[in-house]
């Protein structure tokens, strides 16, 4: 009798002690959601922005990038679910200047008055379509734009960048200003000294002349007093005609090139073809538009322009 009262007393303990751990577990679940609902809901076109932002909003936003990793920003279409997550967003971060076509008609089908728009590229300084550039393509200002967009690839200007979409923040969540403010510090320190110990490199050798696939390195070439030649131009069109191959073998002969460098969505047989004539490597260069911690992946691009000119 003793063991039947000994075992259903350990029953009883045991039930209790499941309901308490379920009754912690539903309060932990219900403090998860509630820091989850507290976060910041922010949008972005495609991966550069999306790095910025997290660079600054950190922990307090929560993340929905709308162009996928390997799709090009300019060729994008959005989806319905793309649309949907516009519409419950609070910030909506952009490159701008023509490199996301789509931007202006996503917006005039939003219905969300409280959306605070980032043109990240507001401020900024910035380089001119030259006119040959656009010749291939009929009205092409009217469908990019007339300035280069690929200004995240300048330390200097994606600074600017930055502090856009960190002002966006502090705007909707002015309670967290401190802790916006101290991660945007943080990555302006970092992006200066990484700029500091490439000005010095750059300066340090004659040539400044490399050759890529797609022209989309005009603000990183401003911002070193480097020059690029490429096969296609700042928006990835034109085609390599004979005539285009033919300038490029006689500018690599001429400038010594010894590496063309290709985007990592480029397709690699112009650029194949270029270094097979000129006795050059192909080695690949990022754009940022697929993932990647933005500091560390521009160090590697100046690393690898660096050495390629030395």
């Amino acid at each position: 009798m003793l063991k039947k009262i000994t075992g259903i007393f350990a029953a009883l303990v045991l039930c209790l002690s499941m309901a308490a751990c379920n009754s912690q577990k539903d309060k932990s679940l219900e403090a998860n959601n509630i820091d989850s609902s507290s976060k910041i809901n922010v949008v972005v076109s495609f991966n550069p922005m999306k790095e910025l932002a997290e660079a600054i909003g950190g922990d307090k936003i929560q993340m929905s990038v709308m162009v996928p990793s390997g799709v090009e920003a300019h060729d994008f279409e959005p989806k319905p679910r793309d649309m949907e997550a516009l519409n419950k967003a609070k910030v909506f971060v952009y490159n701008g200047l023509g490199m996301e076509g789509w931007v202006d008609g996503a917006l005039k089908s939003v219905n969300n008055k409280s959306l605070e728009l980032v043109d990240a590229s507001k401020g900024a300084n910035l380089i001119k379509i030259e006119k040959h550039e656009e010749e291939h393509k009929e009205n092409s200002k009217e469908v990019h734009g007339e300035y280069d967009p690929h200004i995240w690839l300048s330390i200097k200007e994606v600074k600017i960048q930055a502090k856009n979409i960190k002002e966006a923040l502090i705007k909707v969540d002015e309670k967290n200003k401190d802790y916006y403010e101290s991660n945007y510090n943080s990555f302006i320190s970092k992006a200066d000294d990484l700029f500091k110990e490439y000005e010095t490199k750059f300066n340090s050798i004659a040539n400044k002349n490399f050759v890529t696939g797609h022209a989309a390195f005009g603000y990183l070439c401003r911002d070193f007093n480097l020059s690029q030649n490429s096969v296609e131009d700042v928006f990835a069109e034109g085609e390599a005609t004979a005539v285009k191959i033919k300038d490029l073998v006689e500018y690599c002969k001429k400038n010594n090139i010894k590496t063309i460098f290709m985007e990592e969505m480029a397709s690699p047989k112009v650029s194949e073809t270029l270094a097979k004539e000129v006795g050059a490597k192909v080695e690949v260069i990022n754009t940022l538009e697929n993932e990647g911690d933005y500091l560390e992946t521009m160090k590697q691009n100046y690393e690898k322009i660096y050495n390629s000119l030395k």
